[in-house]
């Protein structure tokens, strides 16, 4: 067993994992790049093999998929939402739901990190200029994008590589998860409603002066989503029908295109490049085919036993290591089960729903919290005290969705 290629990954993971390294100067993709560039200097990978090892479709299904959700920034279409938000809710209780339901559908298109790097500071705002207690509102945008994005291989990153390397189709996915989606979103209202019913009914909103139209960029712009979404359930390859959304905009706008990379994700892009090549150090290490030599993934009871001490696996997993390390180090133990596909999916599943389990566990709880710092943010047993119920009520409704669907095929 080579020793570096383990130390290399520890190492990495325990930065990644503290989140916060003002110490170092050093943040999560500047941490994974190190980690990178340490396998190659300490002979843990070559330097092909380290280029070899990262999942260039994966890179540009995420690029593409920001950059549509740019589109709609520079649109303006999040901020002519606000106005009407509050116009059709009229309550702070169907604001609540609004903010659930509309940041969960549209996570499925766009991403969840996407959803709450555009919504949260309309969400901020409204609660500023309602006097709203901000932390129904914060957690709706936050658990609710997670929640909806299960629905999709674009949904979220964890997604995105569980449809790559397990070799999932986007239809096939999408009938599976859009009813755990749909069932997990009404979980999620459900839950936040009555944890914040008091303070939901103590608040009040007050109707805007003039509501704001949305404008034609902004239709176009959701238009070429949506049919996105439609070719990637006709077959097309997901990366480059993705890449092909973002370059039809870009002609039918005609927008000057430097307005939209500064509202690109580039250090997702390369935090996900570092932890490919980190991952292939810590496989070429031999450490993760001895550990799972001693306790296989395979061979469980079958049935929702095997369905629930699967999810439960990866519930857990995805918040102790972080849910992109968890994937790529147990890929090879998921596509030798015996029904790989089943695997996959419940990793998905599981590891969607684990980003709600703390404050911690997805990037966009982070964004969320860090936007809204004015506010109040987001501490974390605040979140744990929503994201708990959340995150095992929705993991235990989609096994069971998905136990049975398998079954019954």
């Amino acid at each position: 067993m080579n020793t570096l290629g383990v130390a290399v990954f520890v190492v990495t993971y325990l930065l990644v994992s503290a989140r916060r390294l003002s110490l170092l100067g050093l943040d999560r993709p500047a941490v994974a790049l190190s980690g990178a560039v340490a396998c190659v200097a300490l002979g843990v990978l070559t330097p092909e093999a380290a280029l070899a090892a990262v999942d260039s479709a994966t890179l540009l299904l995420l690029f593409g998929v920001m950059g549509m959700g740019a589109f709609l920034a520079v649109d303006g279409f999040f901020d002519q939402v606000e106005t009407q938000l509050v116009a059709w809710a009229r309550t702070p209780e169907r604001l609540l739901g609004f903010i659930v339901w509309g940041a969960g559908l549209l996570s499925a298109a766009i991403t969840n990190d996407a959803v709450c790097v555009l919504a949260a500071p309309v969400v901020v705002r409204i609660v500023r200029e309602q006097r709203l207690p901000a932390t129904p509102f914060l957690l709706a945008l936050a658990t609710a994008a997670n929640t909806g994005s299960v629905a999709t291989l674009v949904g979220n990153p964890q997604n995105m590589l569980c449809g790559l390397l397990g070799g999932l189709v986007y239809r096939e996915f999408f009938l599976v998860m859009a009813p755990v989606a749909l069932m997990g979103l009404g979980l999620n209202h459900l839950i936040l409603a009555q944890l914040f019913r008091r303070q939901l009914r103590e608040a009040s909103l007050t109707p805007p002066a003039r509501v704001e139209p949305i404008s034609r960029r902004a239709r176009v712009s959701l238009g070429v989503v949506v049919l996105t979404s439609i070719a990637y359930g006709l077959g097309a390859n997901l990366a480059w029908a993705a890449a092909a959304g973002f370059v039809v905009l870009m002609l039918l706008h005609r927008r000057d295109t430097r307005e939209l990379w500064p509202r690109i994700d580039w250090s997702l892009l390369l935090f996900f490049a570092g932890l490919f090549v980190v991952v292939a150090g810590l496989e070429q290490s031999g450490a993760p085919a001895a550990f799972f030599s001693r306790f296989p993934l395979t061979g469980q009871s079958q049935g929702n036993a095997f369905g629930f001490w699967f999810s439960g696996i990866f519930l857990v997993g995805s918040n102790l290591v972080s849910n992109v390390p968890f994937i790529l180090v147990v890929r090879d133990q998921v596509n030798g089960l015996g029904d790989p596909k089943l695997g996959w999916q419940l990793l998905a599943m599981a590891s969607t729903f684990a980003g709600n389990l703390t404050l911690l566990g997805s990037v966009a709880n982070i964004i969320v919290a860090e936007t809204a710092r004015d506010v109040g943010g987001l501490g974390f047993w605040q979140h744990l005290k929503a994201g708990l119920p959340i995150a095992l009520s929705t993991t235990i409704v989609g096994t069971l969705w998905v136990m049975a669907l398998s079954s019954a095929h």
